[in-house]
């Protein structure tokens, strides 16, 4: 019994030695296990773009551990650009009794090869050329040159100029500004530093300004391309941008070349016909009939400085360049005018006709996009004289009459008719236009209201006194919009048309009487 008692003592003491031992070897062999500790979540396994890349004890450090990966992956990147890569972290926490974990440079290792496997795409460093609302992406310094040379190369075709990028003063980022310089003009300067300097160059420039000059001759003239730049202003700036955002030069080119309609102003000047606009400006007549809200038809009358809209062709990207040129032609000599104050200024006498004259010209015109929009002339020899036409006009303005409501079709005419209804006359006073009830009536002349309200006859009626004896009357209203005494302006809203009085159907009579007495509206109308 003793000695089962010693065996068994012994026997425990082994168990507690070994465990001890064991205790020990582990401590040596296994440095990074964690023991288990009830403080909830100690192992994390960490995954990056889907892949397995280490356990850590603590997600503490992760962003910075993947900072760090993301550095070493860029560098270690031989294309010297920006790179786009994925960087998607997953971590998953656990508890653990007994685990194993990673060294963080491990980790940092692993999440810098998933990551250089990631790389999507490079971002290439470029320019942005931006024209007005066009913009176009190139891929280097070099074709941004090659793309605004391009857009001069069709008119300077000596290549007398070059394209220059400089910074921009007015702007606070660095903004580069596209400029034309003359190859002439370049070189000039340079030999002019190289040649003069200090007090030489301040004597130069005193000689250059008291030495008198001398009248050119024709063949002094430097014929052909004196100047040329970019209407537009062309701003260029620095960008890194994905491959497929990346234009070619000739792409680039073509967008901001290619003509598109835009909106012009043009003013009517005397001999203007609406055929003879839409043949000078390559632009339908429905085109500029529909554009125009003043053109009913084309056989609308139009006056000097009547402004008009236009569609023109024009591309984003303008050039503008002057041409001296030397040229004979014939010339007229303007027209001398001989005043008559006791005349209308629509009334005018031929006194003298006219003969075109003969001479040589030196011209600098200056065009833009290849249509000529200025001429100076700077010199002139002239071989026979032109002779002058000489025409006496009056200065007296004359009532002007303008149509009182837009539209309408012309129902009755003036002077003898069949009577429309019971009581009407048989000798019409005005002109009739059949539009619906409610249609705006303007005073085709500027004046004063006499009459406003019922009229025998008229229904409901304005009259307006113009001076001069003369006087107009709308009739057969359905609203009367002014009162007796007002003054209105021509063009001015002053009634609705109506069916009031002694009427056949909707429409506006109108009359135009001048000392009392009716005459033909259509006589007077502009």
């Amino acid at each position: 019994m003793k000695n089962g008692k010693h065996y068994y003592n012994r026997l425990r003491l082994c168990c507690i030695e070994a465990a001890a031992i064991t205790l020990t070897v582990c401590a040596f062999l296994f440095p990074s296990a964690q023991p288990f500790q009830h403080t909830g979540d100690n192992f994390f396994a960490i995954k990056l773009n889907g892949v397995a890349v280490g356990n850590l004890a603590s997600a503490d450090n992760l962003d910075r551990l993947l900072t760090e990966a993301r550095r070493q992956a860029v560098a270690q990147d031989e294309s010297n650009e920006l790179v786009f890569m994925d960087a998607e972290l997953e971590m998953e926490g656990s508890e653990k009794i007994w685990a194993a974990v990673d060294n963080e440079d491990t980790v940092v290792e692993n999440m810098t090869k998933v990551m250089k496997d990631s790389i999507r795409k490079t971002l290439h460093r470029s320019y942005t050329v931006k024209v007005n609302d066009t913009s176009v992406n190139l891929g280097s310094y070099g074709e941004v040159h090659e793309l605004l040379e391009q857009a001069l190369a069709p008119y300077d075709t000596a290549n007398q100029y070059q394209v220059a990028l400089e910074l921009d003063a007015d702007r606070e980022v660095n903004v580069l500004e596209a400029v034309v310089l003359s190859h002439t003009d370049a070189s000039k300067e340079e030999d002019a530093l190289e040649t003069a300097a200090g007090i030489e160059a301040d004597f130069n420039h005193i000689f250059a300004s008291i030495e008198p000059k001398v009248e050119k001759r024709f063949e002094d003239y430097d014929i052909g391309l004196t100047d040329i730049d970019y209407a537009d202003k062309i701003e260029v700036v620095e960008a890194y941008l994905l491959e497929d955002e990346l234009n070619s030069v000739e792409e680039a080119v073509n967008l901001v070349t290619k003509e598109q309609e835009v909106q012009v102003i043009y003013k009517v000047v005397k001999g203007d016909t609406l055929s003879q606009i839409c043949l000078d400006h390559n632009i339908a007549m429905d085109e500029l009939i529909a554009i125009n809200d003043a053109l009913e038809d084309e056989t609308t009358m139009i006056r000097v400085d009547q402004e008009l809209v236009l569609t023109v062709p024009e591309p984003d990207l303008s050039i503008i360049w002057k041409e001296e040129q030397v040229y004979t032609e014939d010339y007229e000599a303007e027209v001398q005018y001989i005043l008559n104050d006791d005349w209308y200024t629509n009334q005018k006498e031929t006194r003298q006709e006219p003969s075109a004259g003969r001479r040589k010209v030196a011209a600098l015109i200056e065009y833009k996009n290849g249509q000529e929009i200025g001429r100076e002339i700077l010199k002139e020899e002239v071989y026979a004289e032109a002779v002058p036409k000489i025409v006496e006009r009056g200065t007296k303005i004359p009532p002007t009459y303008i149509k009182p409501i837009a539209g309408g079709r012309r129902s009755s005419g003036f002077g003898a008719r069949s009577a429309p209804t019971k009581g009407a006359s048989t000798n019409h006073k005005g002109i009739d236009w059949a539009v619906p009830i409610g249609t705006t009536v303007v005073a085709s002349n500027a004046g004063t209201v006499t009459h406003a309200g019922w009229a025998s006859g008229y229904g409901y009626a304005v009259y307006i006194s113009h001076g001069d004896g003369r006087q107009t009357r709308y009739g057969h209203l359905s609203k009367v919009l002014v009162k007796p005494g007002q003054t209105v302006s021509q063009g001015e809203r002053i009634a609705l048309s109506g069916n009031t009085g002694r009427s056949t159907g909707p429409h506006l009579h109108f009359e135009i009487r001048i000392n009392g007495t009716a005459v033909n509206p259509l006589n007077y109308l502009n």
